[in-house]
């Protein structure tokens, strides 16, 4: 008889499983080699086995943070390219991609590198007990994932060397340089910046409990609070490390564990630690929502203004309405980063 497995064993083998025939399923064609254009520093050492090491912790490189799972890897690929292509200085960015521990990292690895065999890239694992039990459910069961959490974990995960790192979703593209974006001023003791959003209804992003209790909802008093989204942030990873700030969004998320505060995943934490005390980022580095709302998903429009950046937030994502032949307008703008190889480009 084979040996006894626990269901926890079980179940990881088969979430490894699922994963490497998910990927296994999808083939992506190379992406073209970027090059910086002249007047971009040069940030690599003359020593070849230090090249690599020397991009990873330059404070000229610009640091990008995304996670990396076979559910998303998709939008992660167009998300890769969109940034190396309107880029000055590709070559001078350095890619951190947080990935499941019950992941098959070697296989997520192995699709980034045969996609873009240059990129400066690490992959690195993300513990899910560590906020496994932290968690609780939200109006929509893709927010529960483990992995969703892990914005809250950079701070931990990655290098200290690394001190400023912007953090993108996988269902997003950038149609601007992102060094624009990195460079964003924190001042002299913001954290992070983000594109906020006052006119959205602020109060309902916590439950009538939370507004009730005085003793919480006093945590804005001081505050002039404001919807951000949490899918495009620079973050000051030094200041987040001496202020201990996954320690706070963690309170919050076992606060809510014993009394429902909010309904909507990973993000109201971040409101209750950092709404009000943001560097606020023209809104054109966040055109969000384009994946409608958490329930349906319907087409949006753009808001008004210029646009860096586009993101498919919501329910509904570009790949999956194009695959079923049903995509909104502004899909059209996602699909030129495609690279999935199709069925047709594989025979020819």
């Amino acid at each position: 008889m084979p040996p006894p497995t626990s269901p926890l064993i079980s179940a990881f083998f088969l979430l490894a499983l699922l994963t490497f025939t998910a990927i296994a399923t999808q083939q992506f064609k190379e992406a073209p080699q970027f090059y910086n254009s002249p007047d971009c520093v040069s940030i690599f050492n003359d020593d070849p086995e230090d090249s690599e090491a020397s991009v990873f912790c330059s404070n000229q490189a610009v640091h990008v943070a995304m996670t990396l799972d076979s559910t998303y890897i998709r939008g992660s690929m167009a998300a890769v390219l969109s940034v190396l292509q309107h880029s000055s200085c590709p070559q001078n960015i350095a890619f951190h991609f947080v990935a499941s521990g019950s992941a098959n990292v070697s296989l997520l690895r192995a699709t980034i590198s045969s996609s873009f065999p240059y990129l400066n890239f690490r992959v690195y694992s993300f513990d899910d007990s560590a906020v496994s039990g932290l968690i609780s459910t939200s109006i929509r069961s893709a927010l529960d994932c483990p992995l969703n959490y892990a914005r809250s974990y950079l701070a931990n995960i990655l290098p200290l060397c690394v001190r400023r790192v912007v953090y993108l979703d996988s269902d997003l593209v950038l149609v601007d340089d992102i060094a624009k974006l990195a460079a964003t001023d924190l001042g002299k003791n913001s954290v992070l910046a983000a594109p906020e959003y006052c006119n959205a209804n602020f109060t309902s992003y916590f439950t009538p409990s939370f507004w009730s209790n005085p003793s919480l909802s006093l945590i804005f008093a001081n505050r002039k609070a404001c919807y951000f989204n949490t899918g495009v942030m620079v973050i000051d990873l030094d200041r987040w490390r001496r202020g201990a700030y996954t320690a706070k969004i963690e309170e919050w998320m076992e606060l809510q564990k014993r009394m429902r505060i909010y309904e909507l995943g990973s993000l109201p934490p971040f409101l209750l630690v950092f709404a009000g005390n943001i560097v606020p980022v023209d809104h054109r580095w966040n055109q969000h929502g384009l994946g409608g709302d958490n329930f349906r998903g319907l087409c949006r429009d753009l808001h008004p203004g210029p646009v860096s950046l586009l993101h498919w937030s919501g329910k509904g994502k570009p790949w999956a309405r194009l695959d079923a032949n049903r995509p909104c307008p502004l899909d059209a703008l996602w699909a030129p980063y495609d690279l999935l190889q199709t069925p047709f480009a594989l025979d020819s």
